[in-house]
């Protein structure tokens, strides 16, 4: 293999790792597109060739872009149900510390703690919340009453660069750096009886995986091209030395 053709093949392979990577995304993306709260990611095509070109090492750690856009409130009726309209996120308590959540679908456990589906303690600013009685209801500033009676608020709070949250799992997030210090939200409501669904558009996460899906063919196709002129101009010297 000539050394145009070696380069060009290089080249190819290394644009093909990062469209599947990139169709690993969208996949995942439209696997969530129900999950309450999930921001959907990305990562640009440049950053995904520059991890395939510098290794497995680079490549796990490289982070994909998170948006952050608020997704649509989905009506559930659910009184311990609540979304988040405008800025912040929900405190979460997890047996590997605290994280954020703008997954507001809530439950009680066996102590009457509100929980998050997968049993994780949704936060108070009084600590966990507890509900004892029938009737919850839930002020706009995420004020709890429970027959009547205030028993906390949710503690809603945000940062000042979400670049400082990394996305665990589905839908929590964990604040990491200087930037990753919780500050009290100020610019939201609370709606109670909704939860705030995905903001995966599917119909443009479709599109966009028929775009990389003929990309993928194409690139496909150039290998094959530089891998048949390598087996001609192989066959021409086999010819000549005869």
């Amino acid at each position: 293999m000539n050394i145009l053709n070696k380069l060009g093949m290089i080249e190819s392979v290394e644009t093909l790792l990062a469209q599947e990577r990139r169709m690993t995304q969208l996949t995942n993306n439209l696997a969530n597109a129900d999950t309450a709260g999930y921001k959907k990611e990305k990562v640009t095509f440049w950053e995904m060739v520059y991890a395939s070109s510098h290794g497995p090492r680079v490549g796990k750690a490289l982070h994909p872009l998170v948006n952050h856009d608020q997704g649509p409130a989905k009506v559930t009726g659910n009184p311990l149900d609540l979304a988040i309209n405008g800025d912040g996120f929900f405190r979460i308590q997890t047996p590997e510390g605290i994280r954020y959540t703008r997954d507001g679908n809530f439950h009680l456990n066996d102590q009457g703690q509100m929980t998050t589906t997968n049993g994780d303690l949704l936060m108070g600013q009084g600590g966990t919340i507890t509900i004892a009685g029938d009737e919850v209801d839930i002020s706009k500033e995420g004020r709890i009453f429970v027959d009547g009676q205030q028993v906390d608020q949710v503690a809603i709070v945000t940062f000042e660069s979400f670049e400082s949250l990394e996305k665990i799992g589905q839908n929590l997030f964990q604040a990491n750096g200087e930037d990753g210090q919780e500050i009290e939200a100020e610019d939201y409501e609370i709606k109670q009886g909704f939860v705030e669904a995905s903001n995966v558009n599917t119909m443009s996460e479709m599109t966009e995986m028929i775009d990389l899906l003929r990309n993928y063919e194409a690139q496909q196709k150039v290998i094959q091209t530089i891998d048949d002129m390598d087996d001609q101009a192989i066959r021409r010297v086999g010819n000549l030395t005869r």
